[in-house]
């Protein structure tokens, strides 16, 4: 299972992208706001639940100072996604910076801003590793990524003649 986690229900369009990769790959997974700051207790007590709940990948998306993915890695091993929000006031770097700037000891992976579809597929690969039908799910994925590309290319071709 994954667990989807996100500052404010504001970030929802956003964090939607991993639910619907994941919906894609019948990948189990929850979603909830949580905040690192305005909940953190709360926070911290979802979060001392998931190893045992058997979630393998936490997806935590936030804006602005952002620490809810870093507060979150620091109070479990289980690999922490960030996904950066955009801001209005910064456009995503101060998000960006702050979940990737980690403290040394601390990881977590981050995408850029507003990737909560790459962090989907991130989160979908670590649990490829471990269930062969999310591995061939994936690679279905790519090669239809591949074939639209070629489609893509023979259609511009088509365009010049």
């Amino acid at each position: 299972m994954i667990s989807i986690i996100m500052g404010s229900k504001s970030d929802y369009e956003v964090m939607k992208g991993a639910m619907d990769i994941l919906d894609k790959f019948g990948i189990a997974y929850e979603a909830n706001v949580l905040s690192a700051h305005r909940t953190l207790g709360e926070t911290l007590s979802y979060v001392s639940t998931l190893e045992d709940r058997g979630t393998k990948v936490i997806i935590a998306g936030a804006g602005k100072a952002a620490h809810l993915p870093g507060v979150i890695a620091g109070h479990t091993l289980i690999p922490v996604v960030g996904v950066p929000i955009k801001t209005s006031m910064m456009g995503g770097m101060d998000s960006l910076l702050s979940i990737v700037q980690m403290p040394g000891g601390i990881p977590v992976a981050t995408v850029g801003v507003n990737g909560a579809l790459n962090a989907g597929l991130l989160a979908s690969q670590m649990i490829a590793m471990e269930n062969k039908e999310v591995f061939e799910k994936l690679l279905d994925y790519r090669r239809e990524m591949k074939e639209n590309v070629l489609n893509d290319n023979k259609e511009i071709k088509k365009w010049r003649d």
